[in-house]
């Protein structure tokens, strides 16, 4: 699965990474180090930007490739903070059967944000996730947690015009 980097200004605190250093020394040279460094990361920051992953990388004597490497490949990390307004598109069986691959499209198209990524000043995040369990709605999308359900793309407009 592709991930989208959009330019999001890091606002990480000298606190968050006084925290991450104490994590990367904790685990240096341990076998499997990586993952667990990654994953209290991003409980730190709330996701692994670039920043992030190249303190991770120095402190821990690997390359950046590396860190961005799983970083990237395990769905459990994310490159970009969730926006004020975080709408995720469930693309799980049931829900992409009944067209929620469309209405991903028309966010995309209405919004001009990529599946991934977060708009430059932090409002809006979007992103495809797998089911998230309310199959008998489908297609469903959730905006802040609140859930849409039996949706067509003509429905995806005046959904997202209520957070404007």
């Amino acid at each position: 699965m592709k991930k989208n980097l959009t330019t999001v200004m890091f606002r990480g605190t000298k606190a968050q990474e006084e925290q991450l250093i104490e994590v990367i020394d904790k685990h240096r040279g341990m076998p499997g180090a990586l993952m667990p460094v990654l994953q209290q990361a991003q409980d730190i920051y709330g996701y692994l930007p670039i920043e992030v992953q190249k303190i991770i990388a120095e402190r821990m004597g690997i390359s950046l490739e590396e860190v961005f490497g799983v970083s990237t490949f395990y769905s459990q990390f994310v490159l970009n903070p969730k926006g004020e307004i975080a709408i995720a598109v469930c693309l799980g069986t049931a829900c992409y059967v009944k067209g929620s691959g469309e209405i991903l499209d028309k966010i995309t198209e209405i919004l001009g944000l990529p599946s991934g990524s977060t708009t430059p000043d932090g409002k809006y995040s979007l992103e495809a996730t797998r089911c998230i369990g309310a199959c008998g709605l489908a297609p469903v999308l959730t905006i802040n947690n609140e859930v849409y359900g039996r949706l067509g793309k003509a429905d995806v407009a005046g959904i997202l015009e209520k957070y404007k």
